[in-house]
């Protein structure tokens, strides 16, 4: 488990401003399980989700760029739940897949040229003898804008996507799963996504600007 424990490039656990938000919402229970519970909402609602912040630089992927930032993607908020866990002592990786019906608005759908959402990013948290899956990514102010159920965690069950809306609509639906990993897999990360998007990677590679909530305002 050393690996799971300890700093690495992306999972920056012992970076300062990780270290200081992980003992700040670690909370009073020892328990490792109520640890990583307290800490999956804190890094759920500290961070924004906004994709939009997309870059090519990988220095954005570690999760204390997402935390000083205060919004991000669903990769950065992972590996910082990832970093804060083990400045818990809590083992801890992170897990990327692809998935198509992701929360999403037609002006993102029209960047990205398509409905699949490539190295969709989760935490895996090894809890009471196993690993439980769990993603931090949409905050609760996202959700209800898109009429979405905020994801729970309870350290026991995988908490990884929102199958439907509360209308009863089909709304996120896992198609690869890439595994798991000690770090973000730069390399593998980067070259999955330019075969996904070349358009993002060209010389005219467009401005990732805005956010979900102004796309919705737009209507």
């Amino acid at each position: 488990m050393h690996q799971y424990l300890s700093p690495s490039r992306f999972i920056d656990s012992d970076h300062p401003a990780v270290v200081e938000f992980a003992e700040t919402h670690r909370g009073s229970s020892r328990d490792p399980r109520q640890q990583a519970i307290s800490l999956y909402y804190a890094v759920r609602e500290a961070v924004r989700y906004n994709p939009y912040t997309f870059s090519l630089d990988p220095q954005t992927l570690c999760g204390s760029y997402a935390l000083q930032a205060g919004e991000s993607y669903c990769v950065p908020k992972a590996t910082l739940l990832a970093g804060c866990a083990r400045q818990c002592a809590i083992p801890a990786r992170i897990g990327l897949a692809d998935v198509r019906n992701h929360l999403s608005t037609p002006r993102l759908l029209e960047l990205l040229r398509s409905d699949v959402f490539a190295m969709h990013g989760y935490t895996e948290l090894y809890l009471e003898g196993r690993w439980v899956k769990a993603t931090p990514a949409f905050n609760e102010g996202l959700c209800t804008l898109f009429d979405v159920a905020p994801l729970e965690f309870d350290g026991v069950h995988d908490s990884v996507f929102h199958p439907f809306n509360r209308q009863g609509a089909p709304l996120m639906e896992y198609l690869v799963d890439h595994g798991q990993f000690p770090d973000v897999p730069e390399t593998f990360f980067f070259a999955h996504l330019e075969k996904c998007y070349p358009h993002l990677f060209g010389e005219q590679q467009p401005q990732l600007l805005g956010d979900m909530q102004s796309d919705l305002s737009r209507g």
